[in-house]
C-alpha cells in the first residue's frame, strides 16, 4: 500500500471512529441505551447480579415456579450482594397468581423491640435513633417471607430453593464490580462493630472486584433453615444466638420477639395512569408515594413535554415534594395511621394538592396536604416470571447497605437497622412504639392492564425508590420508550424533603440529575429556582422489570448495578 493510501486510509478510519464517537453505541434506541431488551418464550428472571439471575433459572429448569426462583435469587443475593440485603433485613412482595389472576401483597416487615420505649430514649438524651448499631436493630422478617410465600404458591422443597446459594455459600463466588466498590464504602463505617470483619473482612479487608468470597457460616444458617423451616430461625439455635449477642452488646431485640414476629398478606392499592393500573403496596412502606406522584402528573399533557424538558422535570420535583411531605407527615405503621390511603391516593386529593404547583416557580416548601377535608431507601430488587404466567415482584434490604453493623457469631450475616426510620416525637404517627413496624423505604410494584398482567419491575434506593417507579412509567407510557431504554434514561433524584423521622424541608431541598440532560433545560430549572447538580453518585437507584407480550417475556436490567435478565 503507498503512502498516499495509507493517509487516506488512516483519516477514513478517525473520521468513523471521531463520528461514532459523537453517536450513539448502538445501532438502535436511544444513546444512553446500554443493551437490548431480553426476549424469552418460556420463563425470564432479573435480578442485581448475574449468579442469581441464573440460580432463578436453574430452579425453574428444575421444576420450580417463579415463586421457588425468586425465593432461590433472594438467598443467593444474599450471600453475593450482602451490601443490599440478607437474611437479617426485611422483605416486601406483589405476587401475580396465574391460577386465580390475582395479585396478593406481603409484608414481611419485622417489628421494634418490645423491652425498648421512645421514654428510654428521652431519658437518654437521644434526640434521633442512631443509624447503626445495637438501637437500630428490629426483627427480621425476610426468613418469615419466604417461608409465607413458598407455603402459598411454592413448588420444590426449600432445601431444593436453598440449595444453589449453598453451594456457592461454601465453594465461593468472584465478588462483582459494584458489589465491591459498595462493600469497600460500608467496611469503612461498620468494620467495627462486634462479629462483622469475622465475616466480611476476610484478610481484614473487604474483597476486591474479581476475587473469591467463601461464607461457610451463612452456609451452615441456610442448612438449618432448609431442614427446620422458619421456626429454626425464629424459634431455635439461630434465635438464641441472636438475642444473646444482642443483650452482650448493648441492644434490645430479645428471642421473644423473633418468636413472636410474623408477616401480613395484605391487599395491594393501585391508581390508574393513562389506562394502566399500578399497584403497591399500603403503608408501612412509601410505595403509594409513587402513586401520589403519579396521580398528579395525570392532570399534565406530560407526553407534549418531552423527555429531559424544564417543564417535565420542573412538574416531576414539584409533584414529588408534594407527595413527600405526606409521605413526611402520614406514612407508617397502618396501626397507627390517622388517614386513609384511599384518600392520600384518589383523584379529588390529587386534584387540590395539584393546584399548590407553580409552573414557573420552584417552591422552598409545601405543607402537607389534610385528605380528610374530602370527607370520605440500599436494597435489592428482583423480578421472576414463569410459563403458567406466575409473576413476582420482590424487594428486599438491610437498610444502609449491609445495615446496624450487627453481626451474631456464627451466622453469616447481618442484622438490619430499620429502626433509625422511627420519629422520637410522640404525636407522629410514626413515632416509636414497642413492637411497631417502623416507616419503609422498600417497594415492589406491578402493573396490569384490562385487569392482566402488563409489568412486574422495580426501583432500589432509599427515597429515590417513588421517584425511580414514577419515572420509569412515564417513560414508558408518556415517552414511548421501550423497557431496556426506560430503565437507562438519565434519572432526576430530589434530596431534601421532609422525613418521616421528623426532619422538615425549608430550603427547596436539591434537584440532582444524572449526565445526559440537555444545558439549556438545566439552566431554565435554575432560572425557575432549582438547586441543581449535575453528578452521577450512585444514588440513582436500580431497576429490574419483566413485560409480559403475547406469547413470550421481555426483561431488563439496568447498567447501573452488576445484574442482567435472562430466559428460556
Amino acid at each position: 500500500m503507498s503512502r498516499r493510501m495509507s493517509r487516506i486510509t488512516a483519516t477514513l478510519v478517525l473520521g468513523l471512529a471521531s463520528s461514532m464517537s459523537l453517536s450513539a453505541d448502538r445501532v438502535t434506541g436511544p444513546e444512553f441505551v446500554t443493551r437490548s431488551e431480553v426476549m424469552a418464550p418460556g420463563v425470564m428472571a432479573a435480578t442485581s447480579q448475574p449468579l442469581a439471575t441464573q440460580i432463578a433459572l436453574e430452579v425453574m429448569r428444575k421444576g420450580g415456579n417463579a415463586i421457588d426462583a425468586a425465593i432461590a435469587a433472594n438467598a443467593a443475593l444474599g450471600l453475593m450482594e450482602p451490601t443490599g440485603c440478607g437474611i437479617g433485613g426485611d422483605l416486601f412482595a406483589i405476587v401475580w397468581d396465574a391460577q386465580s389472576k390475582e395479585l396478593h401483597g406481603l409484608n414481611a416487615s419485622g417489628r421494634s423491640p418490645r423491652g425498648l420505649s421512645l421514654q428510654w430514649f428521652k431519658d437518654n438524651d437521644y434526640q434521633s435513633i442512631p443509624r447503626f448499631g445495637p438501637l437500630p436493630v428490629s426483627v427480621p422478617g425476610a426468613v418469615d417471607g419466604w417461608f409465607e410465600l413458598h407455603g402459598r404458591f411454592g413448588r420444590l422443597p426449600m432445601k431444593d430453593v436453598l440449595a444453589p446459594a449453598i453451594r456457592y455459600a461454601r465453594e465461593g463466588f468472584p465478588v462483582t464490580e459494584v458489589i465491591a466498590h459498595y462493600w469497600a464504602l460500608n467496611a469503612e463505617r461498620i468494620g467495627e462493630y462486634p462479629g462483622f470483619a469475622a465475616v466480611f473482612l476476610p484478610g481484614g479487608r473487604a474483597p476486591k472486584k474479581g476475587e473469591i468470597f467463601r461464607n461457610p457460616a451463612l452456609a451452615d444458617t441456610y442448612e438449618k433453615i432448609a431442614a427446620g423451616g422458619r421456626d429454626a430461625f425464629y424459634k431455635g439455635e439461630i434465635a438464641r444466638t441472636i438475642a444473646d449477642y444482642m443483650q452482650a452488646n448493648g441492644g434490645f431485640l430479645s428471642y421473644e420477639d423473633l418468636a413472636t414476629h410474623s408477616s401480613d398478606w395484605v391487599e395491594p392499592v393501585a391508581v390508574n395512569y393513562r389506562g394502566y393500573d399500578v399497584w403497591q403496596l399500603p403503608p408501612n412502606g412509601q410505595g403509594i408515594a409513587g402513586l401520589q406522584i403519579l396521580q398528579l402528573l395525570e392532570g399534565y399533557d406530560v407526553a407534549s413535554m418531552g423527555f429531559g424538558s424544564a417543564d417535565f422535570m420542573h412538574l416531576f420535583v414539584e409533584a414529588k415534594k408534594l407527595a413527600f411531605e405526606d409521605r413526611a407527615r402520614f406514612y407508617a405503621d397502618p396501626d397507627f395511621m390517622d388517614v386513609s390511603v384511599a384518600k392520600l391516593i384518589s383523584d379529588q386529593y390529587a386534584d387540590a394538592r395539584r393546584a399548590l404547583i407553580d409552573p414557573e416557580k420552584a417552591a422552598a416548601m409545601y405543607p402537607h396536604g389534610d385528605p380528610e377535608v374530602l370527607r370520605d431507601g440500599d436494597t435489592i430488587y428482583l423480578t421472576v416470571a414463569d410459563a403458567e404466567g406466575n409473576m413476582v415482584s420482590l424487594i428486599q434490604s438491610n437498610y444502609r447497605g449491609m445495615g446496624s453493623g450487627m453481626t451474631p457469631p456464627g451466622l453469616g450475616f447481618v442484622l438490619q437497622d430499620r429502626g433509625e426510620m422511627f420519629s422520637l416525637d410522640p404525636a407522629h404517627p410514626n413515632a416509636f412504639a414497642p413492637g411497631k413496624r417502623p416507616f419503609h423505604t422498600i417497594i415492589p410494584a406491578f402493573v396490569t392492564k384490562d385487569g392482566e398482567p402488563w409489568l412486574s419491575f422495580g426501583v432500589m434506593g432509599g427515597g429515590m425508590q417513588p421517584q425511580g417507579h414514577a419515572q420509569v412509567l412515564v417513560n414508558m407510557i408518556d415517552f414511548g420508550m421501550d423497557l431496556q431504554a426506560a430503565g437507562d434514561a438519565p434519572r432526576i433524584r430530589h434530596d431534601g424533603s421532609s422525613e418521616p423521622t421528623g426532619e422538615r424541608m425549608t430550603d427547596g431541598g436539591v434537584v440532582r440529575l444524572e449526565r445526559g440532560f440537555p444545558p439549556e433545560a438545566i439552566a431554565e430549572l435554575e432560572r425557575r429556582g432549582h438547586r441543581v447538580e449535575v453528578r452521577n453518585d450512585g444514588g440513582y437507584g436500580g431497576y429490574q422489570a419483566i413485560r409480559k407480550d403475547e406469547g413470550s417475556w421481555t426483561g431488563a436490567s439496568e447498567s447501573r448495578k452488576d445484574g442482567h435478565a435472562a430466559g428460556y
